[in-house]
């Protein structure tokens, strides 16, 4: 049985497409688009491969924190240290990594803990 797309996920997509559509319309809006796409990265990232895993390739995988950690650092990584230096599309900030960093927080503490506390609870 597949495993349905997250409304927060496809909430997340949706709003990274009114963004864009901001910006080529030359609308920008400083923290949504400095701060905020970064902050709902990972958690994006995080489900996208939980969904991979659980709903497409059929396995029985559950995200935990050291999944989230090495999201976060690379990620951090790759779009602040790695393509700033390929592109000048890309600018590294260290406040961009914050918001990598409550991204993955908040993904931990509202996904990933409910998902071990359902497992937990349904195996008593």
């Amino acid at each position: 049985m597949k495993k349905r797309i997250s409304f927060w996920f496809l909430l997340g997509m949706a709003t990274w497409a009114i963004i864009i559509l901001l910006r080529r319309n030359g609308i920008i809006i400083s923290f949504i688009n400095d701060h905020f796409t970064d902050c709902i990265t990972i958690p994006m990232y995080c489900y996208l491969i939980e969904y991979i895993m659980n709903g497409i390739l059929s396995y029985q995988w559950k995200p935990d924190l050291k999944f989230v950690l090495t999201s976060v650092l690379y990620l951090s990584f790759l779009f602040e240290v790695i393509c700033p230096k390929l592109s000048s599309h890309f600018t590294g900030d260290f406040f961009d990594v914050v918001a990598y960093v409550a991204g993955g927080v908040g993904y931990y503490l509202f996904a990933v803990k409910q998902i071990y506390k359902k497992a937990s609870s349904s195996a008593r």
